[in-house]
């Protein structure tokens, strides 16, 4: 038998950044799951589903439903985005930004002004333009474009692929955010109130039209946001 007489069970020392980092880590993921399980069901089984149901049963659908799964949604994706953000600042691009003696600001200012005026530029083409082929098209060149300014241009982080990795899939993050409160919530919510008001609006085809558009786009980014999550921890891609 071997003698444990002479060891001794030590505790786990931790800063508390490190731990800060494991809590919305932890917060992100299971919003996260939950946003994008949502996603999935929506794109995926509740769409082919709707196209069957038989419109009496539609205003039951929507009320107990529809509602109760986009408000948990819509809350979902915007504490993913969130906390995926201040996680992102606080434990990659803070450090990053200190170690080299310059703000963290610029880029993270770079950060949203990137993908927001990206979201700008969609949001425009679902409205005025709600076609499925120039929205993918307009979609392919506007997050190539955004994502290679921000690797490029990042004032902090050039050689980190957490902030890189981060930065980009964080920015389809932002997108999808957007897409949602900016079109899928307020769309589905006017046809939705609409219907169990026995008045629906007139412009409802026009406006289930534009939220399908943005919740397609959000399927099709949520593919590249996972492998860019992935990889900026565990497959180097980008930086060192």
């Amino acid at each position: 038998m071997h003698d444990l007489a002479g060891f001794a069970f030590v505790m786990p020392n931790h800063t508390g950044t490190e731990a800060l980092g494991l809590i919305l880590r932890w917060f992100h993921f299971l919003a996260g799951i939950t946003w994008i399980g949502l996603l999935y069901f929506f794109n995926l089984v509740n769409v082919p589903f709707m196209k069957q149901v038989d419109a009496t049963m539609k205003p039951k659908i929507f009320q107990y439903l529809t509602l109760p799964a986009l408000n948990l949604f819509r809350w979902s994706a915007l504490i993913t985005v969130f906390v995926g953000f201040w996680y992102w600042a606080q434990i990659f691009v803070g450090p990053d930004a200190q170690r080299i003696g310059v703000g963290a600001g610029s880029t993270i200012g770079l950060f949203l002004l990137v993908w927001i005026v990206s979201w700008g530029i969609l949001f425009a083409v679902i409205k005025k333009l709600p076609s499925g082929y120039v929205l993918g098209a307009v979609t392919a060149v506007v997050v190539i474009a955004a994502a290679w300014l921000f690797v490029n241009y990042t004032p902090v982080g050039q050689d980190d692929n957490h902030v890189l990795s981060i930065g980009v899939g964080g920015g389809f993050g932002f997108i999808m955010l957007f897409n949602v409160w900016g079109i899928i919530w307020p769309n589905n919510k006017k046809i939705i109130k609409g219907t169990l008001a026995g008045t629906p609006p007139a412009d409802a085809a026009t406006l289930a039209r534009q939220a399908f558009l943005a919740s397609r786009t959000n399927l099709y980014l949520s593919v590249p946001l996972l492998f860019f999550m992935a990889t900026s921890s565990h497959y180097t891609i980008l930086g060192k």
